[in-house]
């Protein structure tokens, strides 16, 4: 009884993470930055608390990246992808900073995991193939 009760004592302490507050509003990256982005990392009402957490990673990583910060970048949107799998905008991103980064082989592969997860996006499908273009003539 002692061990059950220090087990629901501790797990009502457990820290839960909190993703980093970002709006959601500012755009995509600009045309400088990767050449064709358009406002796509808004939310939605019906989207789950894990995907929202989700976008705000993305949020913040997409400025990181537009900032030089390819590094910190990278590093968010692995923790994005943890918090949810299934949002492709994260591999397009991965793929974006592993092309600055001049690592042609992981944007490849991001880029492919994008192109996946994306597929039933149209306002991303030509973004995820322009960026295949431009990964293929690096």
């Amino acid at each position: 009884m002692t061990a059950s009760f220090v087990g629901l004592t501790l797990s009502a302490c457990a820290v839960v993470p909190q993703a980093p507050s970002s709006s959601l509003s500012s755009p995509a990256p600009s045309s400088a930055s990767t050449g064709q982005e358009k406002d796509q990392t808004l939310p939605r009402p019906d989207d789950s608390p894990r995907a929202l957490a989700s976008l705000r990673f993305t949020e913040q990583a997409r400025m990181l990246i537009e900032s030089g910060h390819i590094d910190d970048a990278i590093a968010t949107l692995e923790r994005a992808i943890n918090v949810d799998p299934s949002n492709g905008q994260n591999y397009y991103y991965l793929a974006e900073a592993w092309l600055k980064k001049g690592n042609s082989s992981q944007a490849s592969e991001f880029n492919r995991l994008a192109g996946m997860y994306l597929r039933d996006k149209p306002e991303w499908i030509s973004l995820v193939n322009d960026q295949k273009e431009r990964i293929k003539t690096r």
